[in-house]
This record gives C-alpha cells, structure tokens and sequence, in this order.
C-alpha cells in the first residue's frame, strides 16, 4: 500500500557533529495487526459518518481530524472516494550522545555546571563577567519538547504546566511531562534556569519566567504532527483562558511543510502568543530551512557559534540557510531565516539532574525564546507583533557577518542578526 503523504517532525538538535533527522518509514503493506495514524477530510456529513466509526484523536473542525484505525478501517477509508486520506508519519532522531543512562527522576546532583552563565548568556547579554541573569516575571514559555525535568534544581518551581501529549491513551494527559531523552530539559534550561536554590547551578535567560513543559515528542525524540498541532493549538486556547502572554518554543521540525502544524501557528499568532522555533540543522546549503521555522508566522533561529570572524559571531555550518534571493530586504517571508542566537556547545541542564553540552539550531531558539520573555515581561502591554519587531530591531543592531552566506545586512545565513539584551 502506498503512502498518501509524509508528515514529519523531530528534533533539530546535533552533539558531536551527528544530524538527528532519520526517518522512520510505514510498512507498505496492510498487515492485520498494523495500525495508521491518519489526517481525514472531506465534505462534513461524510468526515462525521467516518468520526463515528473510527473515533477522534484530534478534531481540527473544518480543516479534517486524525485518528488511529487498522489496517482493514484504512482500506475502507481508502476506498471512500468522497474522503481525503493522508498518513500521518514522522521522523526518528539519532541517539544523542553524551546522555546520561539509568538516572532519570533522580533528585540529587552529583555535578554542577562548568560555568554557571556559559558563553551563549554572556554573548546574549553583552557581558562576558555576567555572573547571574533576570527577568521574564509575568511570562509564559511553552517548549513544546520531549518533555522537562522540572525537578532539576535549577528549574525546580519554574512550571506553572506539565502536560503529556504523546500518549496512545489520550490526546493529553495532565501533570505528565517526563522526559527521558534530555533535549526538552536542555532547552528549558536555555529559557528560564534560575541557578538552584544556592546559586551555584546554571542560568538561562529569563528565569524569572514560567515554563510551560508541553511534551509532544516521544523518549527516541520523534512526534506525530497532528500532536504537536493539537499542542500548538492548545497553548493558544490556554494564552487566551489564563489571560497570559506566552512564548512558544519549538525546537523541532522537519523538510516537509506540514498543513496542520502550519494551521496551528497561524492559530496561535493569531491569538497573541509569539512563535519561536528552530531553522535546522541541514545547513550550508541554501534553501535548507526547516519547517515550522520557515513559516511566516513563526520567528526562525540560526545558530551562531563561540568563533569571531569578521568582527562577530560565526553562524555555524550545520545552521540551516534560507532563501537568499530575498536578502536585505527586511522582510519575513517563507523560507526566511529570521534572527541569529547561541547554538553551538551550549551546556545547560540535563534530564537526571546534571548538565550536558549539546549544539543545534534547537540550543539557540530557546536563547531567543528566553529574550523574548525578558522584553515582554517590561512592555506587558505590547502585543506579539511589536515584540517580533523588537526582537528584529534588536538583531540589527549586532549584524552577523561570520560564516558562510553571513554578509552586510539581512542575509539568508543570521538573517536580521544577533538580537541581545543590551
């Protein structure tokens, strides 16, 4: 049986030089016992025949919903020509390295960081002797992961929510966000660590701020799309119950642009909550750019590393590069590269307690993400357009002119440039 479609979504985050995008393919054919996940759509008295029957996992309205069937439900919703089927699939990272076995859940600290502000807060605060950061009081970050420790010291009484959305038995589960592979804690650590208790663990941007731990992506690091759509939405309709002003962070994506995941940010942007996410990690070639990231509503991050060339910052060569027809224009469209953060060798907390240092387009979105909180939390009354702009005319003021494809202005490398605290 040939698949209709592939929809995909992983971590873009790279340790040692090891690209996490594999892909994990669907058996062809229709064993008895194989299940498909599936997006349907199709006029609405045919899509609510079909919801009877099959039941949904998530219901997007008009756009269509997805569910799970078996292989003799998938050949009959085939054979219904008045429907649209699609598979919904995805894509499997490589094993991350340097990870910690056998410690996950543990409470006790046997390390602490190299360095409790590392190079990526001293770059983004324009202050190599920082010793301690601030802000973010008032604002919501949803990293939209696999997951958050959010017992590590250093992030202990920082999630105002925990949620699950990767579990077979519900779309959501409540007070579940365990993460078993890492990334998710790294990149909440990158947003809103506080340094524990005493001081001595690590910092991130804006930690004063509270986390959103929203886990859509499995322990291997792979995810349905219609789960992180249904989470996206989900962080919209929770910006908009609790009154928040919320910062959402993906750092995941895929080659493929994704209707359900794309109809899902411009939902969330339209609701006021500023999209942040990943460029990738399929650089240097041009044109690489991931998705969400690419999509217009949704702030895409290069990643800069440790290395000055040509007076700044250099965007590191596994960062994924946009169009660069539309450069020094200063204008987002899709397939841009938006702004430019730390991503390379970034060390930041780690799912059993400890740290780990890690690199990827995934490490500088959270830096981003973390900016934004500690903008917003002093201009409560800007809505997400003028924090974007902030955001841009920040970048321009650092402009990145390192690495392949990085040149004078807006460029399909660093984009607008290295937006900072100061």
């Amino acid at each position: 049986m040939k698949k209709k479609k592939r929809i995909a979504s992983t971590l873009l985050a790279i340790t040692m030089g090891v690209s996490l995008f594999a892909s994990v393919a669907y058996g062809e054919g229709t064993d008895s016992k194989e299940t498909y996940r599936v997006f349907i759509n199709g006029p609405s008295s045919e899509k609510a025949k079909a919801k009877q029957t099959t039941g949904a996992r998530w219901d997007f309205g008009d756009e269509g919903y997805t569910t799970t069937v078996n292989s003799k439900q998938y050949q009959a919703l085939l054979n219904n020509k008045n429907l649209t089927i699609e598979q919904v699939s995805e894509v499997q990272l490589d094993r991350v390295e340097n990870a910690s076995k056998d410690k996950i859940g543990t409470t006790a600290i046997t390390s602490l960081p190299s360095d409790r502000t590392p190079w990526g807060m001293q770059a983004i605060y324009n202050d190599p002797n920082i010793t301690v950061t601030s802000g973010g009081s008032g604002i919501k970050v949803a990293v939209l992961d696999t997951g958050t420790y959010i017992n590590h010291y250093d992030l202990v009484g920082s999630a105002e929510q925990c949620k699950d959305f990767t579990q077979s038995s519900s779309p959501i589960v409540n007070n579940s966000c365990t993460d078993r592979n890492g990334h998710g804690t790294h990149v909440a650590g990158t947003v809103l660590a506080h340094g524990a208790s005493d001081g001595l663990g690590i910092y991130g941007v804006a930690p004063q701020a509270k986390l959103w731990a929203y886990k859509v992506l499995t322990d291997s690091g792979s995810g349905y799309s219609d789960d992180i759509a249904g989470a996206i939405r989900h962080v919209a309709d929770e910006a908009v119950r609790t009154g928040s002003k919320v910062v959402l962070s993906m750092s995941l994506g895929s080659s493929g642009k994704d209707t359900m995941i794309a109809s899902a940010v411009d939902y969330a942007y339209g609701k006021g909550v500023l999209v942040v996410a990943a460029a990738g990690n399929s650089g240097y070639s041009a044109n690489t750019i991931g998705y969400p990231g690419a999509l217009k509503n949704a702030v895409a991050v290069a990643a800069l590393e440790n290395v000055q060339q040509n007076g700044t910052y250099r965007v590191a060569n596994f960062s994924s590069r946009g169009n660069p027809l539309t450069d020094g224009d200063y204008v987002i469209q899709e397939k841009d590269v938006e702004i430019s953060a730390p991503g390379a060798a970034i060390e930041s907390t780690w799912y059993d307690g400890n740290y780990n240092t890690i690199s990827g387009t995934s490490m500088a979105t959270p830096h981003v993400s973390g900016l934004a909180a500690k903008i917003w939390s002093s201009n409560l009354s800007w809505t997400n357009a003028q924090l974007r702009s902030e955001l841009q005319r920040r970048a321009k003021l650092y402009d990145i002119k390192g690495g392949y494809g990085a040149t004078t202005g807006d460029d399909y490398a660093s984009g607008f440039g290295f937006a900072r605290v100061k």
